[in-house]
């Protein structure tokens, strides 16, 4: 809807693990110097969104995790 068909949004990660996954991929891609440039680059900063994301989930989770154990030490 809105966005033509091929485009990154149809398959954007939604748990931190695609995420994860997606951010491995990306690597693997850039490391095989067969990517062009613009394409290079695209998926740079695709990569920085998810790794941003990844980081910003994964302070989240430490927060609960940190409130829980003081919810349980009381």
């Amino acid at each position: 809807m809105g966005e033509p068909a091929g485009t990154m949004s149809e398959s954007v990660p939604q748990s931190f693990e695609q995420k994860l996954g997606r951010i491995d991929e990306i690597v693997k891609q850039l490391e095989s110097n067969s990517v062009p440039l613009d394409k290079a680059v695209e998926l740079f900063q695709e990569g920085k969104r998810l790794s941003a994301e990844c980081e910003a989930l994964l302070k989240n989770a430490q927060a609960t995790l940190d409130k829980a154990m003081e919810d349980t030490a009381k």
